[in-house]
């Protein structure tokens, strides 16, 4: 399964332009977009799954042309949107096997079948008759992924899905799609750092709807060795000369001070020690350096 972006530009009707001539190919993998909010991460997922269409460019999924073959697309896709709705009163398995109707799974043993192993394989089965209202939060993300499986997909699509989950609801969601992404295709979309290094071997990061930087994690890194310093700034006088002698990448406050993180090829100075760089470095570099552009 590939999946080949060429070109992609998209701009709204109020004059945002949220893809800006975008390429980008992903393979038969957990692959992680990375990018703050606005960056274009949701307007890209969006064409993708065949919810809206693009101004240009072009879009391959597995020799199936996404922009004009909707209708084939979506037999082979599950798509968990970052706000999706359901019927609160109704049970996981009753809207299971609802919107498996509508994905074309008209068989009623094979239906019941298909919801109950997914019911299992996101851990819902214990809750599967009580009302999707009483869900907590990781929950229904967890029966947001059961929907994206129904009918067996060769790409699922998932947008944002720990914003707003508690550490706990966010490990379990985080390996429930890890065992996914062991079978499919999985394009995990994001602004959080720590979900991609954790689960994705290949990721991209987009900002202001253009593509900054394509490839493996464990390669961005390397690229990154010996090339971070720190320093704590004592004052918010020193934190602006920093920011104004150097390029600093990031802050962090750590006891109620300033550290200050700067990419230099050598030592920026004695008060500078070397760091591991992380994957966050990664992210805030390829930012910074757009910002400057």
């Amino acid at each position: 399964m590939a999946l080949t972006i060429t070109g992609l530009s998209k701009t709204y009707p109020n004059g945002v332009r949220a893809l800006k001539n975008l390429s980008l190919t992903i393979g038969n993998l957990m692959f992680g977009l990375l990018g703050p909010n606005g960056a274009g991460k949701s307007s890209l997922m969006r064409t993708v799954a065949t919810l809206q269409d693009a101004d240009s460019g072009s879009i391959d999924l597995d020799g199936l042309n996404v922009l004009t073959q909707k209708d084939e697309v979506r037999k082979i896709l599950g798509y968990l949107p970052q706000e999706f709705g359901v019927y609160p009163k109704l049970s996981a398995t009753d809207m299971l096997q609802h919107l498996a109707v509508m994905k074309g799974v008209t068989n009623k043993t094979e239906r019941k079948q298909m919801v109950e192993a997914i019911l299992n394989q996101t851990n819902l089965w214990d809750v599967r008759k009580k009302a999707l209202s009483t869900y907590s939060g990781g929950m229904k993300q967890r029966f947001g992924i059961a929907q994206a499986l129904l009918a067996n997909p060769k790409l699922i699509i998932v947008d944002e899905p720990t914003a707003g989950l508690d550490p706990a609801e966010r490990n379990r969601f985080l390996n429930l799609l890890s065992s996914i992404g062991s079978k499919v295709t999985v394009i995990l979309s994001t602004h959080i750092v720590e979900d991609v290094r954790e689960l994705c071997p290949r990721m991209a990061i987009i900002s202001n709807g253009e593509l900054l930087l394509e490839g493996a994690p464990a390669s961005a890194l390397e690229s990154l060795r010996g090339k971070i310093w720190s320093k704590v700034a004592a004052t918010d006088d020193e934190l602006r000369a920093l920011e104004a002698a150097f390029h600093v990448i990031s802050t962090h406050l750590i006891g109620g001070l300033h550290e200050v993180r700067v990419y230099a090829d050598s030592s920026p100075g004695d008060d500078f020690r070397p760091v591991d760089s992380s994957l966050e470095d990664v992210y805030f570099l390829n930012l910074t350096r757009q910002a400057r552009n």
